[in-house]
């Protein structure tokens, strides 16, 4: 099965070796966002703009790979402070809505660009 790089202006370009996502057949495969803005590649300030921003980063990519935040089949939330997973699940459901995707959160020592949040994201595309 072919893979297919996904790529987009919308969303933070790769600021290392990976790709924005990796589509393979229905399943695609969304890198690990964290809050930058994509116009600066700057990182936005305080943990509730860097959630949401994740949100509208990983919205950006499953639409440039065909999809929407509604074809994601599986979430993982990397959070510096899990006091703030009462934030990521607030947020969420201004992005989501039921059946909602399976998820995992993990509370982790640091992220890159010293950012608070981190998701990433595997999506199946309806044919």
């Amino acid at each position: 099965m072919a893979r297919q790089i996904i790529h987009t202006e919308a969303a933070p370009k790769a600021i290392g070796t990976y790709s924005q996502a990796v589509r393979c057949g229905a399943t695609v495969y969304l890198a690990g966002q964290i809050g930058l803005d994509p116009a600066t590649m700057e990182l936005v300030a305080g943990a509730g703009p860097q959630i949401h921003r994740v949100f509208q980063n990983l919205q950006a990519v499953a639409r440039a790979a065909g999809g929407d935040l509604k074809d994601v089949v599986k979430l993982t939330v990397f959070l510096t402070d899990l006091n703030n997973f009462a934030l990521v699940n607030e947020t969420m459901s201004a992005y989501f809505s039921p059946p909602y995707p399976a998820r995992a959160a993990v509370g982790i020592a640091s992220l890159p660009r010293g950012a608070l949040v981190e998701m990433d994201a595997i999506m199946v595309l309806q044919d």
